[in-house]
């Protein structure tokens, strides 16, 4: 008998047609449970479903753990990049966090310029951290 593999949850949110897709993968071989150490990767992919350009200037991310310690994360661009997004561009980027607990949240926004001018936020969806150290892992 065969069984499906664990698929990785993707988490979706669109604001002002500005699609925002986050996938996050637990790191075994970089996490230590026995230090207390826990690693995730996360993969992004920022979609521009609108009619005018625009560009990434600031990210800004509150990552949670078990504990419900809060750390922010504020910044120019992603990756050190601030990308320029054309209708129907996209941009992809992983990045990643340790925590000291086995699981935790994710959330945060992008600050964006259209070509106008106008400066607007774009919502990064809030996804969960989970380890297999986590007894009631929740997606």
């Amino acid at each position: 008998m065969s069984y499906p593999l664990a698929v990785a949850p993707m988490y979706t949110h669109t604001t002002r047609e500005i699609e925002v897709t986050v996938e996050p993968m637990y790191l075994e071989d970089q996490s230590e449970p026995d230090s207390g150490r826990y690693v995730w990767a996360y993969w992004v992919r920022i979609e521009n479903h609108g009619d005018e350009t625009v560009q990434l200037h600031s990210r800004r991310w509150r990552i949670t753990d078990a504990a419900g310690r809060n750390h922010e994360v504020a910044g120019e661009g992603v990756v050190g990049e601030q990308p320029v997004l054309r209708p129907g561009e996209s941009f992809e980027y992983t990045s990643g966090t340790p925590l000291s607990t086995p699981s935790g949240i994710m959330v945060g926004h992008y600050e964006m310029r259209a070509e106008s001018g106008e400066r607007f936020t774009v919502a990064i969806p809030a996804f969960s951290l989970d380890s297999p150290y986590q007894p009631d892992a929740v997606h």
